[in-house]
């Protein structure tokens, strides 16, 4: 876990280079980025560092504060019974039996407490199977007639330990039998914690002067036990030593605790339950009556103790929290506990509990808030956020749970609350931060930018009728990229262009990011529009070099608009940074690779264009779109093969509005997916009603286009399928047209999804087919019907000098088609010269306005009526 902290440290601690510092000349712009960044750069780049350190020292010393008050010791304690929970259990210790007297034991004797008779008796009967140890956990001070004298020899047998209560300031105690020898009576003292649960044990005290020193009851029967193998007790300042085995002391504030002086008396250990329970349990009867195994005495321990409720001889433990019933433990199950525990660790080599020096404690704290701030500032997604935060805090939990069955007691709400709170320090820090950044460049964002424009005609550092320059620029293709190669070459991407872009500048407030894939930089002081205009085309130099990503070559440009305005009362900085964008969008439709300054006028072109955005959504509402259908004709019996559907657009307010103007509008925005699948479901409802009206064979085919976002939806085929059920036509009536360049972006992807619609029974066209990628190389893979001849090709075939160069494509295309078993399709047949030509290529289908222009759906139905009528 160390090691991977330190891996996102050293990540967060990576910050994309910062700018340089430029003069207010233009030319300035121009000069190589310094060796050393400016301060207020250094100090940007530090910004989130502190937020991190700060928060997790603010949040770490008053953890610290509560814990050293013991404000946080009740939550310990749950998460150590939690723990001890969730240990596996260890399973009855098989030098162990507990007799227990039960409910029914003192019904059958019919008296409570039970004569020192009964006690006799049951004790001479565990002597006959020869235990190792007796340990009688019940208190025998006073006589119980009839067996007194009996008992009182019984217990001189030397492997009898029996129990006494020392006195307290508010008890006498309970003081052993008489005539038993020291090193066989112990104290049983068992420390109750606040919340009035057992977790810790005394096993030895000591007077201030030495002169009374005294062993606890379960420390004294593992003693006489380990009598035999030469396990002496050495009592230390720090711990008590059996053997070669160390108990250390348990300090006031050891693990979870946060104790008064008054309860870390003595030498105290933490007790860890093996479960809910020690040993193997017998009653008092089983006993009387030997209905026992013999085995399960020879050579034991054996602890009598009362179990049964009624005696209160019972304490709340860790298990307490999940018991129905008899939630409380014996305590000669405790002790069986105590004992097994002691054992284990002489004998068994069981690891005593250890815990922490408290530098070390405050130090883990520390970490846990300092990475929840590093989480919650790296983790950019909600869901991630999430996400992230459940495996730290599982982790935390995990490995203090790992420690813990190393016998190891570490904090852990302390340093989960660390880490919570911290991390909503640094998420409230984030959360403004982001307010005005860009959480992946860390550049100022639109609003910072705006902000700062807006204020330009208050601020003391602008000067009255300074020119001010505002460049919007925008990375082409970054979407196909982006798809292509994935989002975290995208997100390099963007840094990159970033750090290229801030070799030329002052510091990060004349840059930043407002859009995915859209930078803004900001210029003051400068001279005059060309020196701009020639940094601009510097810029798009620069970044028209490739950049490199997992040895891959990336290539990409930028489109750049310009907006100048002069400080003054009629400067508006949200205007300039509107009107750059506006000429940036100008420049991306010219094409031309230069940089376009904003010109009076634009911003109405900007307007039109949003109009006809919001007009286009009204209409997909309101249903002003109609199919119009050009026939497709059999070139050898000049009869209808099918049709081709064309959207068109009659808008109550605009009228007829081209193809050409607000197609591309509606893949820009996305709505061409719904009007997409508005024209398949007319298109399929149109040709199922042709097929009952007129009838024929081969039957009409409806061509439809397919544009590139439909072609990337990922339940396209799902759509289809369901339209195709809804109009009860069969798949091969229906051709989808795509483009070459739409299958060219992910050629396995698509061949894939091609295969997947040819199940549907569809038929498929290469549209436009010579006008994009060159896909000769896949052109066998892809399962397609059809290769359609763009018009480009046909209308040149008879263009004096270059018509031979153009037949000869179209008869490269047509071959190709036959060669690999396709029909081919000519579309923009004008002239009989064309017809007579592909005629002759033998081509099997055309369309054109020679044949007949896109028709309405009556003109469309009249059109078949007059073919049929013959």
């Amino acid at each position: 876990m160390i090691g991977k902290l330190h891996q996102i440290i050293r990540s967060f601690f990576f910050v994309a280079q910062v700018n340089k510092q430029p003069s207010q000349e233009i030319d300035g712009l121009f000069n190589p980025p310094m060796s050393q960044p400016s301060p207020k750069l250094k100090k940007a780049r530090m910004s989130s560092i502190s937020a991190i350190l700060l928060s997790s020292v603010l949040v770490t010393l008053p953890l610290i504060g509560l814990r050293q008050t013991g404000r946080l010791q009740f939550l310990e304690l749950v998460a150590y019974d939690q723990l001890i929970r969730a240990l596996p259990f260890g399973g009855h210790d098989s030098r162990l039996l507990v007799v227990g007297i039960t409910e029914a034991d003192i019904q059958q004797q019919k008296k409570w407490p039970l004569s020192d008779e009964v006690i006799a008796q049951l004790l001479d009967k565990l002597q006959i199977y020869n235990p190792k140890i007796i340990g009688l956990d019940i208190y025998r001070d006073l006589p119980h007639p009839p067996g007194g004298e009996l008992l009182h020899q019984v217990l001189q047998a030397d492997n009898i330990v029996v129990v006494k209560q020392l006195p307290t300031a508010d008890s006498e105690g309970v003081p052993p039998p008489d005539e038993i020898p020291s090193h066989r009576v112990g104290f049983s003292d068992l420390p109750i914690d606040p919340d009035n649960v057992v977790r810790r044990t005394f096993m030895y005290i000591q007077s201030k002067s030495g002169k009374i020193k005294e062993s606890s009851f379960a420390l004294q029967i593992a003693l006489n036990y380990l009598a035999q193998k030469n396990q002496g007790l050495q009592v230390k300042p720090e711990a008590l030593q059996i053997g070669p085995v160390s108990f250390p002391r348990l300090s006031s504030n050891a693990g979870g605790y946060q104790l008064p002086p008054s309860e870390a008396l003595g030498w105290q250990i933490l007790l860890k339950y093996r479960g809910t329970n020690a040993a193997r349990e017998v009653s008092l009867t089983e006993v009387l009556e030997g209905k026992i195994d013999p085995d399960w005495v020879k050579d034991k321990i054996v602890l009598i103790g009362v179990t049964a409720p009624s005696s209160k001889d019972t304490f709340p433990t860790p298990y307490s929290a999940t018991q129905t019933k008899n939630f409380e433990m014996p305590g000669v199950v405790i002790h069986s506990q105590i004992v097994s525990q002691i054992l284990g660790t002489v004998l068994d080599g069981q690891q005593p509990f250890w815990f922490w020096n408290q530098g070390l404690e405050w130090a883990w704290i520390w970490l846990w808030s300092l990475l929840g701030g590093i989480v919650v500032w790296r983790s950019q997604r909600l869901w991630l956020l999430g996400g992230n935060v459940l495996i730290a805090l599982g982790g935390l939990w995990g490995l203090g749970f790992v420690i813990f069955t190393q016998s190891g007691w570490i904090p852990i709400i302390p340093p989960l609350l660390g880490f919570l709170l911290a991390g909503a320090f640094v998420l409230a820090y984030k959360t403004v931060y982001q307010t005005y950044h860009d959480p992946l460049t860390g550049l100022a964002n639109r609003r910072s930018l705006e902000g700062k424009l807006k204020k330009i005609n208050t601020s003391k550092a602008f000067v009255k009728g300074e020119l001010i320059a505002v460049l919007f620029i925008d990375v082409n293709r970054f979407k196909t990229i982006n798809d292509g190669l994935g989002h975290q070459a995208g997100d390099y991407l963007l840094m990159e262009i970033a750090q290229r872009l801030q070799k030329h500048l002052t510091s990060s407030e004349y840059l930043g990011r407002v859009g995915g894939d859209e930078f803004v930089i900001w210029l003051q002081g400068v001279r005059d529009s060309q020196s701009v205009k020639t940094f601009a085309e510097t810029l798009q130099q620069d970044l028209s070099q490739p950049f490199y990503w997992q040895g891959q070559e990336i290539f990409t440009t930028i489109s750049i608009g310009i907006a100048f305005d002069r400080t003054g009362q009629d400067f508006q900085g949200g205007q300039l940074l509107r009107y750059a964008d506006i000429a940036m969008y100008r420049a991306k439709d010219i094409g031309s690779g230069r940089p376009q300054i904003f010109e009076t006028g634009m911003d109405t072109q900007a307007v039109q264009r949003w109009q006809l955005e919001t007009d286009l959504r009204l209409g997909l509402e309101k249903g002003e779109f109609q199919l119009y259908y050009q026939p497709i004709i059999s070139l050898k019996t000049r009869q209808i093969a099918g049709f081709e559907a064309l959207v068109r657009w009659i808008s109550p307010q605009r009228g007829f509005v081209s193809p050409g103007d607000f197609i591309p509008v509606a893949e820009e925005t996305g709505l061409i997916v719904p009007l997409g699948e508005w024209i398949l479901t007319e298109a399929c409802e149109q040709i199922r009603y042709w097929h009952e009206k007129f009838p024929r064979t081969p039957a009409l085919i409806m061509s439809v286009n397919l544009s590139g976002r439909q072609f990337a939806q990922p339940d396209l085929v799902k759509q289809i399928e369901s339209i195709l059920d809804e109009s009860e036509i069969d798949g091969d009536r229906l051709k989808l047209e795509i483009t070459e360049s739409m299958m060219m972006n992910d050629v396995e992807a698509a061949i894939e999804l091609l295969n997947r619609l040819k199940g549907l029974g569809l038929r498929l066209s290469i549209d436009d087919f010579g006008t994009g990628y060159s896909s000769l190389s896949y052109l066998h893979r892809f399962p397609v019907d059809t290769l359609k001849v763009d018009k480009s090709f046909v209308g040149r075939m008879e263009e004096g000098e270059e018509s031979g160069k153009y037949i000869s494509i179209v008869q490269t295309i047509i071959s190709l088609g036959h060669n690999l078993h396709l029909d081919v399709i000519a579309e923009g047949i004008e002239t009989s010269t064309q017809l007579e030509i592909l005629e002759s290529l033998q081509c099997e289908y055309g369309q054109g306005y020679f044949f007949s222009k896109p028709l309405s759906q009556e003109n469309a139905e009249a059109l078949l009526a007059q073919e049929q009528a013959g």
